[in-house]
């Protein structure tokens, strides 16, 4: 059996994709480390500074977490000050969680090297490529 992969076959665009991920994720998100956030954490952050308040299943969606992955970043986002957990006006079931003073602090802090770490990696990319580039993994978000 053939092991090699055609150049421009869907599973060589799969790893070239992938290599590309890793070494985005490994040169963005060093200053999210160095404030000592997860990236999950920060995505939190970002979504509730960007979007409010909500429940913890939008929170979910948002950040692309499962529920047992969510329960333990918000615990320790509460135990550091940087969320609190209320009950939801409307269904006294679910839970709402907003950003703290210290949250939102955090989150300013820390967005300003973080956006840089973003520039830097994808300077490789011209404004032109980074639009291409936008438009073909939308292709894949609207697949579904």
């Amino acid at each position: 059996m053939d092991t090699t992969v055609e150049r421009h076959s869907a599973v060589h665009a799969m790893i070239v994709f992938q290599l590309a991920n890793r070494t985005i994720e490994k040169n963005v998100g060093r200053s999210i480390r160095e404030a000592g956030l997860t990236l999950s954490q920060f995505g939190v952050l970002d979504v509730l500074y960007c979007k409010g308040e909500m429940p913890i299943c939008s929170l979910m969606e948002k950040v692309l977490g499962t529920a047992g992955n969510m329960t333990v970043i918000l615990k320790n986002m509460e135990r550091a000050g940087l969320v609190c957990r209320n009950v939801s006006p409307d269904d006294k079931r679910k839970s709402v969680i907003s950003l703290t003073a210290e949250g939102r602090k955090k989150f300013e802090q820390v967005l300003p090297a973080h956006r840089s770490e973003i520039d830097e990696a994808f300077d490789v990319l011209s404004a032109e490529e980074r639009s291409q580039l936008i438009t073909i993994l939308k292709k894949f978000k609207n697949k579904n």
